[in-house]
């Protein structure tokens, strides 16, 4: 297990810049049925340059109405991912909870739609 103190997992900040997380809110919400673990079939708004994507995502501690609306951060450069029978489009970043859940990452406040992690 790596620690803040240990340098031997670093990488350069160029690096890190070809991720491209972005804000986008999620417009719709399904049970993605044919999947070996619980999880949703999501659909999200980046705003009128990036559009819609989708996203499989195994939030299923959130029920659905809390998710609709809700503005999340997602990885929007990945190769599209074949789970189960749905194509996920994009990756919706979250963390662990101590409950084994999920806690999505989520701008504090109201973003821009497509405004870009820095």
């Amino acid at each position: 297990m790596s620690t803040m103190a240990d340098q031997s997992n670093t990488i350069d900040f160029p690096v890190f810049q070809q991720l491209d997380a972005r804000v986008g809110r999620i417009t719709s919400v399904e049970i993605a049925e044919g999947c070996r673990v619980s999880a949703y079939k999501l659909e999200l708004d980046f705003g009128a340059e990036i559009g819609t994507r989708r996203s499989i995502a195994q939030v299923t501690n959130y029920p659905p109405e809390a998710l609709l609306g809700r503005q999340v951060l997602a990885v929007i450069n990945f190769k599209p991912r074949q789970i189960g029978k749905h194509l996920s489009e994009v990756l919706v970043l979250g963390v662990p909870t101590k409950e084994k859940g999920t806690a999505l990452v989520v701008p504090e406040m109201e973003a821009i739609l497509g405004g870009r992690l820095f």
